[in-house]
């Protein structure tokens, strides 16, 4: 630096004798001057040209992406829908195109007083406000967000015409779920809702956040839930330009998002409704399967409700109803409800105690009306005050002796009586395709010991010889068992989907999530299906009122639970109870007997004896579906032909005619 110094000094120094000018010193000081302001330009030129070489060339790409960020956006598009059907093809699930108003919440300076005004302008509520902030705790900056659902034309009219007002709001169409049958399907059906905190830490646990931009609505319940990843779809995107206010001004590129698949379901819709209008509102569940595969062909749970209620979220005040609802329309009746399954067991014990070599078709057991435990004076009651006298086994089916099956209970033992009943899917999940089902309870020492800390005793294995005491199952888990009686040990499992239809076609395929059961022999499933065509056709069988002139032959079996344990001498006197505490009426059966269509479950709470109760409600579903739905379906149904019948008078006890309570 020394030699910039000594330079400075002899440009500025001043001549020794100013008093003689001289020409030539002063044009070596203004050359010398130049030339310095030369070299500086020169310098700073070249420092600025390298700057703009670092701007334009080695850093191009990192200023690029932050001036394409300022007016370029990747704006997420969510997927369609995929469609629900019946197994016919009839809707059931849609998508409905709405109009909603969408703000960027970071371009608009004062929120509050935003949404003040649009109250008057577009009807905003404080609901819709408090759901505006929860989407934007979870919406990247910069979203557009739906502040405003279901714009009427009044209200877009009056939008257009402030909407100078508001350059960051805009009216776009969206898509909202409808579900043409509202209650009839919603227990099946599901429904999807607002996207909450909870399903948004799930969906970015599991990856799959980035597939939900732009979707507010998720499966919550039924099929919607279940098959959320199929119907969901995969989210596209547009490449947009856009102008200080967040508007778009132009579309650069696009990726179009695939839509969902569309899902047939098993049901039958016409089906379905009949027994909806049927139950008109009373409390309880009908299951029907297919036999042949397990097929869900009807799964009704009454009371329900709309579920399209809870599309884009359900008011405080709606939710409440439903909570409060004595009659809890909310769960499942079907698949979440569990009773004690009562008598309806019996022809599965049967099977049990057949292949155990505990008793044989002809064991016989003399009733009195009454069973007393070995060594006590413990006497359990049968349903039957006077007693069925000597049985076997064909008339303790057919007549629902209680006696008859407390005597096999305790020959089986609860080890032996838990684990077969395992094998029928009690106890146990029944592997259908809804998320919302209980495995109930199939009690044994484990049980016991885990839920009340006590030990085991033989007169807890009693009542569960008749399905009382601990036992309790759901309506899909007793159709599921009788299924697989009349398969002779078959097990498919329960499914409500048919085919998903995407690109391709992909069938229902079983699981296969239970083994078959083996064990039996043929003869030991067919004494039990004897039995159960006796309690149809017999003079003395507890279902043979609500089956009288049938155009169809049908097994069945009747079972009445207690919800309640009655004290030693106690009588159950229904008059003076409470209506919450009367039984409950169990009823299923199949039809045709040599070459089953359909089978059904029913259960109807708090209404007494199966045999009267629900019986009849099983003979109007068989009525309808084979003798109406069937032949539209299919081909005619065929008389009946009584002489190709599998040996049933034999089945068939002679005794004189008595009133059943079961």
């Amino acid at each position: 630096m020394h030699w910039l110094t000594q330079l400075f000094s002899a440009l500025f120094a001043k001549p020794h004798h100013e008093s003689i000018r001289d020409n030539r010193l002063e044009s070596n000081l203004f050359v010398r001057r130049a030339l310095v302001a030369f070299i500086g330009t020169l310098v700073l030129t070249i420092v600025l040209l390298i700057n703009l070489y670092h701007l334009q060339v080695v850093d191009y790409e990192k200023y690029q992406t932050r001036s394409n960020g300022n007016r370029i956006k990747l704006l997420p598009v969510a997927p369609t829908r995929g469609l629900i059907y019946d197994r016919n093809g009839m809707l059931l699930a849609e998508n409905l195109t709405f109009f909603g108003l969408y703000i960027v919440p970071e371009k608009v300076e004062n929120l509050d007083r935003t949404f003040e005004e649009l109250r008057m302008t577009v009807g905003l509520t404080d609901e819709d406000i408090e759901q505006f902030k929860k989407e934007r705790r979870r919406s990247t900056r910069y979203t557009s967000i739906l502040l405003k659902p279901n714009l009427n034309e009044e209200q877009i009219a009056r939008f257009a015409v402030n909407q100078y007002n508001y350059p960051s709001a805009d009216i776009r169409p969206y898509f909202k779920r409808n579900y043409l049958y509202g209650e009839t399907m919603t227990h099946v059906l599901g429904y999807v809702s607002k996207i909450n905190d909870k399903d948004a830490e799930r969906l970015k646990k599991e990856e799959k956040d980035v597939n939900y931009s732009g979707t507010t609505d998720i499966g919550k319940l039924g099929i919607e839930r279940y098959y959320e990843d199929e119907l969901h779809g995969q989210a596209g995107y547009e490449q947009v330009e856009i102008n200080s206010q967040g508007r778009v001004i132009r579309k650069l590129s696009e990726q179009q998002p695939i839509a969902g698949k569309s899902i047939h379901l098993t049901i039958d819709l016409p089906l379905q409704q009949f027994i909806m209008d049927l139950l008109a509102k009373q409390k309880g569940s009908v299951v029907v399967l297919d036999p042949k595969d397990s097929s869900i062909l009807a799964m009704v749970s009454s009371p329900s409700y709309d579920n399209n209620l809870f599309v884009g979220g359900i008011s405080g005040a709606d939710y409440k109803r439903l909570l409060d609802d004595e009659d809890r329309p909310l769960y499942s009746r079907a698949t979440q409800g569990a009773y004690p399954p009562a008598s309806t067991v019996k022809p599965f014990i049967a099977v049990a105690a057949l292949t155990e070599g505990v008793i044989t078709t002809s064991t016989t057991v003399f009733d009195p009306g009454y069973w007393i435990l070995p060594n006590s004076t413990k006497r359990f009651r049968d349903w039957k005050k006077s007693g069925h006298g000597n049985t076997d086994l064909q008339k303790a089916i057919t007549e629902s002796s209680d006696t008859y099956f407390y005597q096999v209970a305790y020959k089986l033992g609860i080890d032996r009586l838990s684990e077969w009943m395992k094998k029928f899917g009690f106890g146990m999940p029944t592997g259908v395709d809804i998320k919302e089902e209980t495995a109930a309870i199939m009690p044994d020492r484990e049980w016991k010991q885990k839920r009340y800390k006590k030990s085991w005793v033989i007169g807890d294995t009693i009542p569960v010889g008749i399905g009382q005491g601990y036992w309790t199952a759901t309506p899909l888990q007793l159709a599921k068992a009788l299924a697989v009686l009349v398969n002779n040990g078959r097990v498919n499992t329960p499914h409500l989907m048919k085919e998903i239809n995407g690109s391709t076609v992909e069938p229902y395929k079983d699981p296969l999530l239970y083994e078959d059961i083996r064990e039996p022999a043929e003869s030991a499933w067919a004494a039990a299906k004897r039995g159960m065509y006796g309690v149809v056709h017999s003079g003395s069988g507890t279902g043979r009122k609500a089956f009288a002139g049938a155009a169809y032959d049908v097994a069945g079996k009747s079972g009445t639970a207690q919800v309640f344990s009655l004290k030693e001498g106690q009588k159950y006197d229904a008059h003076n109870l409470k209506k919450f505490l009367h039984d409950h009426a169990w009823f299923m059966g199949y039809a045709p007997y040599d070459n089953p269509e359909v089978l059904v479950a029913v259960i109807l709470e708090n209404a007494g004896g199966g045999s009267s109760n629900a019986a009849p409600i099983v003979r109007q579903v068989m009525d309808y579906y084979l003798l109406q739905r069937l032949p539209k379906i299919n081909q005619p149904l065929q008389p009946v032909n009584t002489e190709s019948v599998t040996n049933p008078e034999s089945a068939v006890q002679n005794s004189t005619e008595t009133e059943s309570a079961e």
